[in-house]
């Protein structure tokens, strides 16, 4: 998930330099999405990880 956040934040650079303003900032939203949502999955399993390790 995390190599498509990157994926979409370099079609935003590219577009961005472009002039595709729209696209650029549609790309940057989808790539701000998918790293929180990377994030929070992230700290979940570290979470949940060391719960079952533990007990």
């Amino acid at each position: 998930m995390l190599s498509w956040a990157f994926f979409f934040l370099v079609i935003a650079l590219i577009a961005g330099l472009l002039g595709f303003g729209g696209i650029a900032g549609a790309a940057a939203g989808i790539a701000q999405f998918l790293f929180f949502v990377f994030v929070v999955l992230f700290v979940a399993a570290l979470l949940l990880g060391r719960r079952v390790i533990s007990g």
